[in-house]
């Protein structure tokens, strides 16, 4: 059985992209949560991840521990789940900006740390809102190019979509107001029973961490 290791699902954004990418291969996999900035965390990681870092994708002999290349391998090995889009324009352009939010935005991390358990108010930096107005640009451009066959960026859901999940959820925790197109997006995100299942769980976490 695959077995996936994460860190605390309050937090870990990078966690969920992977987790949240398995949910929709429909194969069962093993969880295995090691709570983040813990001594248990120290402890334990290097048994699973090569890189010490959450999250870690064993399957078998063969261990993947990294957000995006954890994506990647669940498409190559799970062809039928349609993870990336078929049409090979669609399927360039989902990786282009799976990629651009894997390396970039780092205002927007910085200063809207995930926390998918609270509604915070708080005042954005302008840096971080240049960040905010190029996602949004993002998902309206792929929504109006692709995504006429369901509610995902694509239309139905890819990578490219558990890649902005937690980009939702923050948006959602700190108020931030978007368009029309993109504001359905979210809802179509944040309404999936894997995010509503994610979400709950990390509402019944005892750990906190202070940002």
């Amino acid at each position: 059985m695959l077995t996936l290791v994460i860190g605390n699902k309050r937090y870990s954004s990078w966690s969920l992209r992977a987790w949240l990418t398995l949910r929709q291969t429909g194969k069962p996999f093993r969880e295995i949560r090691l709570p983040l900035f813990t001594p248990e965390f120290e402890k334990k990681i290097k048994k699973y991840s090569p890189g010490g870092k959450v999250p870690c994708l064993k399957d078998g002999k063969t261990v993947v521990w990294e957000s995006l290349a954890i994506c990647e391998y669940l498409a190559e090995r799970f062809p039928e789940a349609g993870l990336w889009p078929k049409d090979a324009k669609a399927r360039a352009h989902a990786r282009a900006i799976s990629n651009e939010m894997h390396a970039g935005f780092m205002e927007l991390r910085k200063n809207l740390p995930m926390d998918c358990t609270l509604k915070i108010t708080k005042i954005i930096p302008n840096e971080a809102m240049e960040d905010i107005d190029r996602v949004t640009a993002i998902w309206r451009e792929a929504r109006k190019k692709y995504g006429q066959g369901g509610p995902f960026l694509f239309g139905r859901f890819s990578i490219a979509d558990a890649m902005y999940a937690p980009v939702a959820t923050r948006f959602a925790t700190y108020g931030i107001t978007v368009d029309a197109i993109s504001k359905r997006y979210m809802e179509a995100i944040l309404t999936l029973p894997a995010m509503r299942g994610w979400i709950a769980a990390a509402k019944s976490e005892k750990e906190t961490v202070t940002h």
